[in-house]
């Protein structure tokens, strides 16, 4: 009788111990396995709205962010600047944004200035053409690969288009299209949102 129940103890103890280790293996795998389908921080990211503080932002100075992998422009103008961009549109391609409106330019940036306030431009940084990102040449007057009544904007360095300081390209140029002005929004003054507007998220 005694030898029995020790040997009912020891299994006892079997028992137990591997149901333990079983549950914590079980549970480990059941997180692993959920938490696959969740999407990490990084992708959450990529996609999600950005939200940008451009209260220290200059006029005349370009400050670059990064939405869905993309670089993407926000340029305080100058009075200047936006005034020359009425000079330009008999030379633009598409002056008054009407090429894939829907998928380049947003309902309230279809204007002169491509945008929601005169002095700011939010414009993905990326080339219609083959991808290149676009150099800075906001200095007027003549220069290399730029003609001699340049006013100031981007000159893309693999191909030579040209855009102004709205990102609208000029004619005769590689890009067929005006750089993307991406959905946004402001959050007062200061603060901007990329990537989401009054009708949702892009």
């Amino acid at each position: 009788m005694s030898i029995e129940k020790q040997v009912d103890s020891s299994r006892r103890g079997l028992l137990v111990a591997t149901c333990a280790a079983g549950g914590v293996v079980g549970l480990g795998a059941t997180g692993a396995l959920v938490s696959t389908f969740q999407p990490s921080e990084r992708a959450k990211a990529a996609g999600a709205p950005v939200e940008v503080d451009i209260s220290s932002l200059q006029p005349g100075e370009l400050k670059t962010v990064e939405w869905r992998g993309k670089p993407v422009w926000i340029l305080k103008r100058t009075p200047e600047m936006v005034e020359s961009l009425a000079k330009d549109e008999a030379e633009l391609a598409d002056p008054k944004s009407e090429r894939t409106p829907d998928d380049l330019t947003p309902e309230y940036a279809r204007n002169r200035n491509r945008s929601i306030k005169p002095e700011i431009l939010v414009a993905v940084g990326i080339c219609s053409h083959l991808g290149c990102s676009p150099s800075q040449k906001f200095t007027p007057g003549a220069q290399p690969s730029l003609p001699d009544n340049w006013g100031g904007g981007f000159l893309c360095p693999c191909h030579g288009s040209t855009f102004d300081l709205a990102g609208r390209v000029f004619k005769n140029k590689p890009a067929p299209d005006n750089l993307q002005v991406p959905r946004h929004m402001y959050l007062g003054d200061t603060k901007l949102v990329i990537g989401k507007d009054e009708k949702g998220e892009a």
